[in-house]
C-alpha cells in the first residue's frame, strides 16, 4: 500500500498525498471509481528514476468526502493546479489514467499548465461518454445512495470487475472497494457518478491539438469502458506518436498489466 503522509486544504476539501523517490519529478493521477492505490505496483519500480507523488483527487480515496461536495470533472483540474503550485513543480512528468487523464488535459488546455512528458492510458477524453449505468445512476442516485450494505457491495464490486479484462484479485477488490463503503463512502460513491458530466470534456476537446512536450498513449485492447478507436483519435489529435495497444488488458491497466505501464514511462523519458 502506498503511504499518504500529507493533507493538503485545497478549495476548502481536504487532499490526502504521498511521495516516493528521487529524480526528476513525476505525478500520478488516479481515475475513477480508484484511488491513488492502483499505483501500488507502479511506484516501486518507478522510485528509482523519478520522485513520485500521489494523491487522492476530491471526494474519492483517503481525500475528504462529504454531503454537497463536489466532486466533478470542473474541479480536480483546479485542485492539480494548487498542488503542483504547493510541491513547487512546474513542469513535472504526468502519468494519467481515465479522469485523471481528463484532469491533466483540462489542466494543460484549460489552465495552462505545462508538462515536461505526458503518459496516459485509457483516458476520458473524448464524446461520447459514459456506461448506461453511469446514466442510471445520475438519475436515481438517491436510491443507490440509500441501498442496503450488502447489495450495495456486491453492485461494487460486479462494477469494479467491469473495469479489468483479468479477474481482479481479492486483495485489488478490497482495496478498490474500501473508500466506497460504509455511511459515507457509499453515498460519495453514486456521488461521483452522478457528477460526471460530459460538458467537462468537451469544453477541453474543442481546444485539443499538438501538445508541446512528448505525449504518449497507451490503451488496452480489452477496454470495455471505452473503446481502443478513442485511443487512436486522442493520439492523433494530441501527440506525434501513435496510441500503442496494451494486449490482452482491459481498462484497469495497472492491474492487467502495471509492467506495460512502467515501460511506457521509461522508455517515454529516457530513464535509465
Amino acid at each position: 500500500m502506498l503511504e499518504l503522509a500529507y493533507t493538503s486544504q485545497i478549495n476548502n476539501n481536504d487532499i490526502k498525498w504521498g511521495k516516493e523517490g528521487s529524480g526528476p519529478p513525476l505525478v500520478a493521477i488516479h481515475g475513477t471509481p480508484f484511488s491513488s492505490q492502483v499505483w501500488r505496483h507502479i511506484v516501486p519500480y518507478l522510485s528509482d528514476h523519478f520522485t513520485i507523488y500521489f494523491f487522492d483527487l476530491v471526494g474519492y480515496g483517503r481525500s475528504e468526502m462529504r454531503a454537497g461536495q463536489d466532486v466533478s470533472l470542473g474541479i480536480q483540474n483546479k485542485v492539480l493546479v494548487s498542488l503542483l503550485k504547493e510541491w513547487g513543480l512546474e513542469r513535472p512528468h504526468i502519468l494519467a489514467h481515465d479522469f485523471g487523464a481528463a484532469t491533466a488535459l483540462r489542466g494543460y488546455f484549460l489552465d495552462g499548465l505545462r508538462y515536461e512528458s505526458l503518459t496516459i492510458f485509457d483516458a476520458v477524453a473524448l464524446a461520447p461518454w459514459g456506461s448506461p449505468f453511469v446514466q442510471h445512476v445520475r438519475q436515481h442516485e438517491a436510491a443507490f445512495a440509500g441501498m442496503p450494505d450488502y447489495m450495495h457491495r456486491a453492485l461494487l464490486h460486479a462494477y469494479l470487475q467491469t473495469a479489468a479484462h483479468r479477474p481482479l484479485s481479492d486483495e485489488a477488490l478490497g482495496i478498490h472497494s474500501a473508500p466506497w463503503v460504509g455511511e459515507i463512502g457509499q453515498p460519495a460513491f453514486y456521488r461521483q457518478i452522478a457528477q460526471m458530466d460530459q460538458k467537462f470534456t468537451d469544453e477541453a476537446q474543442v481546444c485539443y491539438r499538438q501538445m508541446e512536450c512528448p505525449v504518449a498513449v497507451l490503451w488496452g485492447e480489452k477496454d470495455d469502458w471505452i473503446p481502443i478507436g478513442k485511443g487512436h483519435e486522442l493520439a492523433s489529435m494530441i501527440s506525434d506518436q501513435p496510441c500503442m495497444p496494451v494486449a490482452n488488458a482491459g481498462h484497469l491497466l495497472q492491474e492487467d498489466c502495471p509492467q506495460a505501464i512502467v515501460a511506457a514511462m521509461l522508455r517515454q523519458t529516457g530513464a535509465k
